[in-house]
C-alpha cells in the first residue's frame, strides 16, 4: 500500500474538505491587492533586461546526473502526495517531525519501486523534499563505506541487502568525548583467536557513539569505527581505529540486539526529522568478517594485514568532503535566489539627491556588495566542485586499475581544506543573505530557517573545519620540504620550486590579464607554505602554536583551487553543455568579482606575499563597483539558471513569479494554525483556549511542559489501533 496513492475517496474528500476550509476564511482582506507595480510585473521586468539564456545555462550547470530531468519527473509526483506538503512542518514539535521525517522517507522508497527509480533519482528526490532523512546516512555514508571499503566476498554478501533496503544502516564514528580526532575513540574492538570473532566494547562512558545520524531510531546495522586491538606477545596491541560492519538491531522487532544501549540524543540547533544517536556496547560479539577488509584487515590467527597507504582507508570520507562541496554551493544558491528576486522587488525610500520614487533594494550598492560576490561564490564552488569529482573519479580509477596511489595525498589535502573553505562560505553566506532582507527575512515565510539551521552543521559536520583544515597544511608543509630538498614530484611541487627560485612577484596585471589573478593566488599560497614551513621545520616550533597559521594556509590554498577552477570553466576551457557569450561574458564577470573581493579582504596577505604592491589596491574598489554596477541587471536570471522550484525553496520571498506579497498574507492569515483557535489572554484564569476551562488548561499545559501529554497520547494511539 502507497501512502500517497492509496488514499480511499472518503479520506480523500476528508483531506480535500480541510485544505479547502483553510484557505476560504472570507474577509474584506479577499479584496486589497499589494500596492503597485507588483512583483510579477517587477521580477518579468527584470528578466528582460538580460540577455542570458536561462534554460541553456541551467543545462550547462546541472547537466551531471541529469539532474534537470530528474527533477522534471519526480517534482510533480511529490507535490501530488500530502504527506510531502511543507505547509505545516516548522509549527511541529520535535517528536511529530521525525514522524513525518520517517513517514516521508518510507513513501519515497515506496516511490522508488513503484516508479521504476534508480538510486540518483531517490537522491533528487530526498533534495527536493529538502528534509534530513532518517534514512539519509544509509545511502550516504553506510553504502559508501561498503562499496570503497569492503572486500569482494564482503561486497557479495553485504551489497543487495543494502541496495534492496533489507537493512538500514548508519556511519558511528563520532563519541561523546571524540569527533575530530579520530585516532583517540575510545570503543574497542578486540580479536578473540579462539573463537575467530570480534569483541566491541565501550569502556568508558565518554566511549559512547554520539551525533551519528539515523543511528537513534532507525538504523539496525551500523559501520562502527572502533580501535582495533590484537594479542601479541600475550598482551593487546592497538592497531588504530577500523571500520566493522555491526548488526546493531532486531530486524523484525527494531529492538536494540543484547549488549547495546542505543537512543536518540533529542533536540538540536536544525535537523528536527533527523534521529542522530547514540550507542554503548558491553562486550558485544561480531563475527571475524565484520572487519571491512579491501585494504586492510585481520587473518584467521589474529595477525594483521596492514594497507599499503593508510589514506586509502578514509577514501569514503573523502566522497563524502567532495559532496559536502556540491552541497554548500546548492544551499548559497537558495539564499542567493531568495535574496535577489525578494530585492529587486522590494523597494525602499527614495534617492536622497533626486527623489522620485523609492528604489529597489538591490539597487543600492551597499546591498549589492553583501549579495552578489555571494552569488559569485556559488559559480565559483560549482566548478570547484565538478572539478573535485572528477579528480575523485580520477584517482579511484588509478587506485583500482593500476594500484597508483599518488595522487591520494593531493585528492586528500584538496578535500579537506575545500570542505572547510566552502561550508565556512555557505553557512556565513546564508546569514548574509537573510540579513539583507531586512525585516521580513526573520520570518519563517523567507525559506531561510532551514538554511540558518538543517545546513549549519557544514562547518562541523565531518571533521571540524579548524581542525580538518591541518591536514591540507600539513600537505603544503610536506610539499614545500620536497622542493627545497630538490626532488619536486607533484604539480605543486613545481609551483613552490618556481617560487624559491625566482622569488616574489610583483608585477601582476589583475585589471586586464585575468591569468595574472590566479598566479597572484598562488603566488600568496608559495608565500605563505614557506613561511609556515619555515616556522614548523627551519624553526621546530610545535605544530599547536602554528594552528592559526596553519588553518589560514589551508583556506588561502583552497580559495587559490577555487579561482583556478573557475578560471578554467569560463576562460580556458569550451564549457560543456554549451553556453552563450553573454552567459560566459557575466560569468567572466563573476569571477573577477569573487577574486577582487577575496583580494579586497585579504589584502595584508596579497601585500606581504610582495604579490601586489600597494599602488595596486587603489583601482580595486572602483573595480568592484563596476562589476557590481555590470552584473545586477542579470542578478535575477542568474539565479533562475540553479532552477530551485518554489517547493524546494519554499519562500514567500523567493518565489519565481514574484508574487511576494499575496504570499506573505495567505501564509500568515490563511495557513498559520495558530490564527484557527481562540484564546482567553485572562490572567485572572487559567483556561488558555476559550471554552476549555481551567482544570483542563491546567493538566494539558503541565503535561505540555514536562513532555508527558505527546508520550501518553502516542501509547493510547498505539493501542487503540492494536
Amino acid at each position: 500500500m502507497y501512502i500517497c496513492c492509496s488514499m480511499n475517496a472518503t479520506s480523500i474528500n476528508v483531506y480535500q474538505t480541510v485544505k479547502q476550509d483553510c484557505c476560504t476564511m472570507s474577509d474584506f482582506s479577499d479584496e486589497l491587492k499589494p500596492a503597485s507595480p507588483q512583483g510579477p510585473e517587477i521580477l518579468a521586468k527584470e528578466r528582460r533586461k538580460s540577455h542570458i539564456i536561462v534554460e541553456q545555462l541551467a543545462q550547462h550547470l546541472l547537466h551531471r546526473g541529469d539532474h534537470l530531468k530528474r527533477q522534471a519527473k519526480i517534482l510533480p509526483i511529490l507535490e501530488r502526495c500530502p504527506i510531502f506538503s511543507k505547509k505545516n512542518q516548522l509549527n511541529l514539535a520535535r517528536p511529530d517531525r521525525y514522524h513525518l521525517s520517517l513517514a516521508r522517507s518510507k513513501e519515497l522508497r515506496r516511490m522508488s519501486l513503484q516508479h521504476g527509480w534508480d538510486i540518483e533519482d531517490y537522491k533528487v528526490a530526498q533534495f527536493l523534499v529538502d528534509e534530513v532523512s532518517p534514512y539519509a546516512l544509509h545511502t550516504l555514508m553506510f553504502m559508501t563505506s561498503i562499496r570503497e571499503q569492503a572486500s569482494e566476498d564482503q561486497l557479495r554478501e553485504w551489497m543487495p541487502k543494502i541496495e534492496s533496503w533489507e537493512i538500514i544502516g548508519c556511519y558511528g564514528q563520532t563519541e561523546l568525548g571524540h569527533g575530530s580526532n579520530v585516532r583517540a575513540l575510545e570503543t574497542l574492538a578486540t580479536y578473540n583467536p579462539e573463537t575467530e570473532d570480534f569483541t566491541i566494547h565501550s569502556p568508558t562512558l565518554t566511549a559512547a557513539k554520539w551525533w551519528n545520524g539515523s543511528l537513534g531510531r532507525t538504523a539496525n546495522h551500523a559501520i562502527v569505527i572502533a580501535q582495533l586491538l590484537l594479542p601479541e606477545n600475550e598482551q593487546l596491541k592497538s592497531f588504530g581505529p577500523h571500520q566493522f560492519v555491526v548488526q546493531i538491531r532486531d530486524i523484525k522487532t527494531n529492538k536494540p540486539l543484547e549488549g547495546i544501549v542505543i537512543g536518540d540524543i533529542g533536540p538540536k540547533v536544525g535537523y528536527a526529522g533527523m534521529d542522530n544517536g547514540y550507542m554503548l556496547f558491553k562486550n558485544f560479539k561480531i563475527p571475524h568478517k565484520a572487519l571491512l577488509s579491501k585494504h586492510s584487515g585481520v587473518d584467521i590467527d589474529g595477525k594483521y594485514i596492514a594497507p599499503q597507504n593508510q589514506a586509502v582507508v578514509y577514501g569514503s570520507m573523502t566522497f563524502v568532503r567532495a559532496s559536502i562541496i556540491m552541497a554548500a554551493r546548492f544551499t548559497l544558491a537558495r539564499a542567493c535566489t531568495i535574496a535577489v528576486r525578494y530585492l529587486s522587488i522590494r523597494r525602499q525610500f527614495a534617492d536622497r539627491d533626486h527623489g522620485g520614487p523609492e528604489v529597489a533594494v538591490l539597487d543600492y550598492p551597499s546591498v549589492q556588495v553583501r549579495v552578489l560576490p555571494l552569488l559569485a561564490a556559488t559559480y565559483a564552488m560549482h566548478y570547484t566542485g565538478e572539478a573535485m569529482f572528477n579528480l575523485y573519479s580520477e584517482t579511484r580509477a588509478d587506485i583500482e586499475q593500476r594500484g597508483d596511489l599518488s595522487r591520494l595525498a593531493e585528492l586528500h589535502a584538496a578535500s579537506s581544506g575545500l570542505k572547510s573553505a566552502c561550508t565556512l562560505i555557505t553557512a556565513d553566506g546564508s546569514e548574509i543573505c537573510r540579513r539583507a532582507l531586512g525585516g521580513h527575512g526573520f520570518s519563517a515565510a523567507s525559506g531561510m530557517i532551514p538554511l540558518n539551521t538543517d545546513k549549519l552543521d557544514g562547518p562541523t559536520v565531518e571533521g571540524d573545519n579548524f581542525m580538518l583544515s591541518q591536514q591540507t597544511a600539513a600537505y603544503l608543509i610536506k610539499r614545500m620540504t620536497v622542493a627545497v630538498a630538490g626532488k619536486p614530484s607533484e604539480r605543486i611541487d613545481l609551483q613552490f620550486a618556481a617560487y624559491l627560485k625566482e622569488g616574489p612577484t610583483s608585477n601582476y596585471d589583475i585589471y586586464t590579464n585575468d591569468a595574472d589573478i590566479v598566479r597572484l593566488f598562488k603566488e600568496r599560497v608559495s608565500y605563505l607554505t614557506y613561511k609556515v614551513y619555515e616556522s614548523k621545520i627551519v624553526k621546530k616550533q610545535p605544530w599547536t602554536s602554528l594552528m592559526v597559521q596553519l588553518h589560514r594556509l589551508a583556506m588561502v590554498h583552497s580559495e587559490s583551487i577555487m579561482v583556478e577552477n573557475f578560471y578554467k570553466a569560463v576562460f580556458t576551457n569550451e564549457p560543456s553543455p554549451p553556453i552563450d557569450d553573454t552567459a560566459r561574458g557575466v560569468l567572466q564577470d563573476l569571477f573577477r568579482l569573487f577574486s577582487f573581493t577575496i583580494i579586497e579582504a585579504k589584502s595584508t596577505e596579497f601585500i606581504l606575499s610582495g604579490a601586489l604592491k600597494i599602488p595596486h589596491l587603489y583601482n580595486l574598489a572602483p573595480k568592484i563597483q563596476e562589476l557590481l554596477s555590470a552584473i545586477r541587471p542579470h542578478a535575477v536570471r542568474l539565479v533562475d539558471a540553479w532552477s530551485i522550484p518554489d517547493y524546494l525553496l519554499d519562500s514567500s520571498l523567493g518565489r519565481h513569479d514574484g508574487d511576494v506579497y499575496n504570499s506573505l498574507w495567505q501564509k500568515a492569515h490563511l495557513e498559520n494554525p495558530l490564527n484557527m483557535t481562540t484564546f482567553n489572554p485572562d490572567f485572572r484564569t487559567e483556561e488558555i483556549v476559550m471554552g476549555e476551562g481551567a482544570e483542563i488548561a491546567r493538566k494539558r499545559i503541565e503535561d505540555m511542559a514536562l513532555g508527558v501529554y505527546w508520550h501518553e497520547q502516542m501509547l493510547a494511539n498505539s493501542k487503540a489501533r492494536l
